[in-house]
Order: C-alpha cells, then structure tokens, then sequence
C-alpha cells in the first residue's frame, strides 16, 4: 500500500480531519454535555471483565480508528467502513481487558529482533506482504516497505502519515500475539492412545442389525397437542441448550427511490447542453472540472480507456463532440483535442512466471528447464492463457497471465522493462526473461505506444432528483402516518398490491442490516431502543435509495429466555416426546413376539422393517433413520442375537436385534488415529479458548443503542 502516495493524493482528508477535529473541540461542550448524545455519565456501550466502557470513551477511539483507517488508506471512513472501525474498537477493548490478563500470565511477548522480522526480514507478515505487493506484477518487495517506512518516520512526529503507519505496526503485532497465544493453546491439546483407539474401533468394528422402526413423522402433527405449560417445563429442563440472545424482529415496508422519467428526461436535456456549451467555451478543462460528477484525465493513454472509447476514439477528430456515451447510470460527453507524443511508453503484456524452488543451481536448472519447455509448447501453438492459469506461479495466474498496462518508469524490475519495452510489435517474447523472481515467458498483447490523447470529458450521472426524493418521502410518511400499528400496516398492504410488506426476524444486536438491505443501522438501533415496545410503528428511515416504515413484531432477551423466542423449536421436541410415548405404549405389549416382522405387523401403519449390514458406530447410517447415535449405540452394546426393548431414537422408536458383530482387529500402533484426534482438537482449540474468554470477561455488548 503506498501510503505516502495515497496520502499526498488525498491530502483534502487530512485538513477535513483538522477541520472536524477544531468544530468538536470548539462545540464539544454541546454536543458532549448534559444533554448531548453521549452527555450522561452513566451511558456505557458494554462491559467487560469488570470494567465500564463509556461511550464517551468508545467515541474517543472510534474517532481515532477513523484518524489511522484515513491516514492508511488515503480515503474517507463510508457506512461500510465505520462499521468494520467499530467492530474492530471493539475488539482491541476485549484484547486490552481480557485477553492481555492471559498474555501476561504466560509471560507472552514479542522481541524487537520479531518486530523487525514480520516487516522487514525472512517471515514477511501477510498483511505487510499483502499491502506492499504490486497489484499488477504479484510481486513483493521488502525493499519498498523499507523505503515507505524511512520516508514516513522524516515527516513532523504526530503527522497523518505517522498515525497511520504507527497503527498499522500496532495492529500487526497485536495479530501475532494473538496468533502466538492460540497457537499456544493449540500445542497444549493431547490425545491419549485409550482416546485414538476408541476412535479406531468405532471406526473399524462393523455389525449387521435389523429392526423395527416407527417415525415419529407416522402421526399426524395436528393428532398430537402441545401446551404451553409443557413448552415451559421442557424449557425450564434444557435451559442449557437454549441460550438467550437480544434479538428483534420487524415487519417492514420499504419505499424504494429509482430515477423517473422527469429526471432522465431532465439529464438528457442537461446533457444536450454540456456538449453545446463544451463545443464553444474557451477553456474546456476548466469547465470539466466544474461540471462533471467524475473526475477524468486532461491527456487520455490507451491503459485509461474502456473499451468502448478506445474503440470510439480511433474515429475521432480534433474538436469533435461525441457521446453521450453509457456505463452503468454515467453518461459522458467527450471533447477531442488530437494526440501528443508521452517522454514514457505504456504497454499492455501478460507473463507466466516459474519461481526456482531454492536458490540452489540445481533448483534453478530445474525452474529454466520447466519454463523453456512451456516456451516450447506456446510457440507450437498452446494458448497462453490456459497456460498461464496451469503453470503461473504468482498472483496473475488466475487472470492468465494478464499483467495489465505499464510503463517503462521502473514499475518493472529492469530486466523484465527492458526485455518488454526492447520488443517491437505484439505477441511471445523468443527468449525467457530472468529476474531475481524466477523466469519469465512474456507476451506482449498491445505494442508499445506513447501517444496521448487529449480528452476532455464531463460526466453526469442519472440518479434521482430531489423531487422525486421528496415525492416518495411524502408517500412513505403517509404511509406511516396513516398506519399506527401493525395490524393496519397489514391491511394497507393487502389494500395496495404494489406495497409489500417484508419480514426481518430475530435481526442481532448490533447489526447493520435487514435482510439483505445494508446500512440500516439507524432501523435497527430504533428497534432496539429501550422505548420502542413490540407493536410500535416507525417513524421513516431513509435506508441507501429507500424509504422505510417498521413495526416491532417481537424481542428476545439473553437475560430472560421465554417460550416465545423458541417456540417452534420446542414445540417440535415436545410433539416428537409425546408421540414417543405413545409409540412406546403400543410397542411395548409387542416386544415379546418372536420375530420382528411379526412386531410391526401387529402395530400396525407407520411401523418399517429394515436391515442394514457392515455398519460402523463413528459413520453407521440406517436405512430410514440415517445416523442416530442412540440406535447405533444400542446396536454395539448388545450381544449377537439380543433384542432390545422399544427406545426412543432422534427421529422414531426402534426396537433393535444385533444379527452379528465384527469386533476391531488389534493392532499395535494407533498413531494415525492419534494425528486425526489431534488435528481435529487443534482446529477447535482456538475457537474454544476464544468462547472460555469471552465468557469468563462476561461480556455485555450495549453497541446497538448508540451506533
């Protein structure tokens, strides 16, 4: 990422920055104090570990986040990224509280010599290698690093560009510790050998079964009452299985803004008038820059052109007006002012490259070998794209190779810029090209050119006007004033076909969506807000090219689990329940007939007869049950020849007889099955020390009323 450069570019950023910063400081007292949004003392964003996170406080870091995110990445914090800055706040508090306890009790810490490494050394962070690797070339030089880094550290202390850089090594080195800290937790898990010869058995022992089985599916749902005192009890008696979480759901209606014919018949006429008035002004580059919504180059090369200019252009003359001319909702007009010659060449190439495995001779040889025989194969006739994505070993192989437009201004590493730009024409270079990254094959798909062409260009985009805004803003607000509850939202919707009323159910705290309608935080921190009770009705939201209007059709709470937030759920299971014990009742005067057949015959509809052989405890699957645990269990526990009793599987009741069974062989060493425990446990191991920790902090997250 090139900081400086994006910094120097985005300067306006910094003095808005500055700019904000003198307003808050001069009405912070307003905005800040008693009765501003975050004026009481008491108002906090969560806690964790014990201790209060204010939200004046949280502001204050958010503000900073937004400061460094700014300096890093030479743009301004939208929705989007304000979103992903307090997320990430709020992640750096529970590192500060909770997870910083447990470094230091382990004594966890980087060295400087590990500082310098993951920037400058042998182990490039990925993150560093990510943001410092030409998008172009897929390559990476630490050179560059270092060079941006001496640069930054000249500027004054405290400058933009240090913030930025400063954070992105805080943040880095953060990243390892964490890595470090789990990774510790990962080398600390240890399969015993009872453990890997337990999975090798139920692995490896295999049994043939018959049984009598009775879905649940059998009786009818509408045969089987549930009460909610019975819903109550089950939940009361399985309260762990059922964790709360503050939650809202919402009915809503969204009005959506889309140009109308007025506004494309207004920018049709606008830009009528651009070309008339960009045909006759005296200085037509001052003009694009006054009246074009996009920003365009004075001098055009072929690498700044889609496609459809740089096809329109070879008809151009000088002081045409042509266009408007489509992409997307953007029309453009453009001005032709002939052509000049650059001091630097573009070109357009693509590059398959084979990387030595070491910097071993031998390794070389072997690399040169392979990308001569590929040069082989592409002068036969072999097409380089396909080529490239089989062979290429670098960050273009996906695209084919495709390098896209350069210029020889050492954006190239020399002897590649001087192999492409030393070319005359298009198409395979004879010879492999060697760098300090491995070999090249090189195709020149655009010859070289430095001819520029001055094009001026104004573009306006087709959009809704402030009318057509206002207009269906009156629609929705009448839509919301008219309607004070749920149940007359939903009757002016059946009234009106063409308004639609959409569900967004058990939405998180803290979420920025509905459904799939991003940026709509402000809906949902009204949903959450302690004064809006189930049955309310919104006021209107402007969501992205959108009016809404919400009614609040339910809560749930993670302090006060009730029925209501798992009704469905529960319902289910006590059906399945009392359908058991039915089935069981009926069963059970027929366990004692001889034979199995005999069993479902007497029962009657729904009872299924089936054998299955070869099953195993870790992967059995039955034919109409598939994989429940319980019967598979009951299978491996009786004796060749035994039946069971009637008992309640996952999905019926069975009655089970073991035909036969085939018990593991031993065998001495269980070390691939202690390696798949043990890589399994690692994989989890992270997650669950994270879970341990949040929930040792008790972490209460209050974010979803404020932001």
């Amino acid at each position: 990422m090139a900081l400086v450069n994006k910094i120097r570019e985005r300067s306006g950023i910094a003095i808005t920055i500055i700019a904000v910063a003198l307003i808050l400081f001069i009405v912070g007292g307003d905005l800040l104090g008693a009765r501003g949004l975050f004026g009481s003392k008491t108002q906090k964003v969560g806690e964790i570990a014990g201790n209060t996170i204010l939200a004046q406080d949280f502001q204050k870091k958010l503000d900073q986040a937004r400061v460094e995110y700014e300096a890093q990445s030479g743009q301004s914090a939208n929705d989007q990224a304000l979103a992903q800055l307090r997320e990430k706040v709020w992640n750096d508090l529970l590192v500060d509280y909770a997870y910083e306890k447990e470094f230091d009790a382990l004594g966890l810490t980087l060295s400087d010599a590990e500082k310098t490494d993951m920037f400058f050394g042998k182990y490039i962070d990925p993150s560093v290698r990510q943001s410092f690797t030409d998008p172009q070339t897929g390559i990476f030089d630490k050179n560059r690093v270092i060079q941006q880094r001496n640069q930054i550290m000249k500027l004054p202390a405290g400058s933009i560009q240090q913030v930025g850089w400063q954070a992105f090594v805080r943040d880095i080195q953060r990243s390892h510790l964490m890595n470090r800290y789990v990774n510790l937790i990962r080398l600390s898990t240890y399969v015993t050998s009872a453990e890997a010869k337990r999975d090798y058995e139920a692995q490896t022992a295999k049994a043939d079964v018959k049984y009598v089985y009775v879905p649940f599916y059998s009786i009818a749902d509408s045969t089987v009452k549930v009460t909610d005192s019975e819903l109550k009890d089950f939940l009361a008696s399985h309260k762990d299985e059922y964790k709360g979480a503050n939650t809202r759901s919402l009915d809503y209606v969204a009005f959506g803004v889309a140009p109308s014919k007025a506004d494309s018949t207004a920018l049709k006429n606008t830009l009528t008038q651009v070309a008339k008035d960009l045909a006759k002004t005296p200085n037509d580059s001052s003009f694009a820059r006054m009246n074009s919504d996009v920003p365009h180059p004075l001098y055009w090369s072929l690498r700044d052109m889609d496609d459809q200019l740089k096809e329109a252009v070879k008809t151009f003359f000088p002081g045409q007006i042509a266009g408007p001319y489509r992409t997307d909702n953007t029309y453009t007009v453009y001005k032709y002012g002939g052509t000049k010659r650059d001091s630097l060449y573009t070109v357009k190439a693509s590059h398959i490259l084979i990387r030595a495995a070491n910097q071993s001779d031998t390794a070389k040889a072997s690399a040169r070998l392979r990308a001569e025989n590929i040069l082989k194969q592409l002068k036969s006739g072999a097409d380089f794209a396909a080529m490239a994505a089989q062979n290429g070993q670098d960050g273009t192989a996906q695209r084919g190779g495709d390098l896209g437009y350069f210029q020889n201004n050492g954006s190239m590493v020399k002897p590649f810029e001087t192999a492409v730009f030393g070319f005359n024409g298009t198409g395979l270079l004879p010879n492999l090209v060697e760098t300090d990254f491995g070999f090249h094959i090189i195709k020149v798909t655009e010859a070289k050119n430095n001819l520029l062409y001055r094009i001026v260009a104004v573009s306006k985009q087709l959009g809704p006007s402030q009318a057509t805004r206002d207009e269906v803003y009156r629609k929705a607000d009448a839509f919301a004033a008219a309607n004070k509850s749920l149940a007359e939202i939903e009757a002016a919707v059946k009234k009106d076909k063409s308004i639609v009323l959409l569900k967004a159910n058990r939405i998180p705290e803290g979420s920025t969506n509905l459904n799939m309608m991003q940026n709509a935080g402000t809906v949902v921190r009204w949903a959450f807000d302690d004064k809006t009770d189930v049955g309310d009705v919104s006021q209107v939201f402007e969501v992205n090219d959108a009016y809404i209007v919400a009614a609040l059709t339910g809560k749930t709470s993670e302090e006060d689990v009730k029925v209501d937030d798992f009704r469905d759920e529960l319902t289910a299971r006590v059906r399945n329940d009392l359908k058991a014990d039915q089935i069981l009742k009926k069963l059970g005067g027929l366990a004692n007939l001889s034979s199995l057949e005999q069993v479902a015959q007497k029962y009657g509809a729904g009872a299924l007869v089936e054998t299955v052989n070869d099953i195993s405890m870790a992967n059995g699957l039955l034919t109409s049950a598939g994989a429940d645990p319980t019967a598979l269990g009951k299978a491996f526990g009786l004796k060749p020849g035994q039946k069971s009793a009637p008992f309640k599987g996952e999905g019926g009741v069975f009655i089970l007889q073991t035909l036969k069974k085939a018990d593991a062989p031993a065998i001495a060493d269980y070390t691939q099955y202690k390696t798949a425990a043990q890589l399994s446990e690692l994989q989890r191991s992270g997650y669950f020390a994270n879970e341990a920790i949040r929930e040792n902090a008790k972490v209460k997250d209050y974010r979803a009323k404020y932001f």
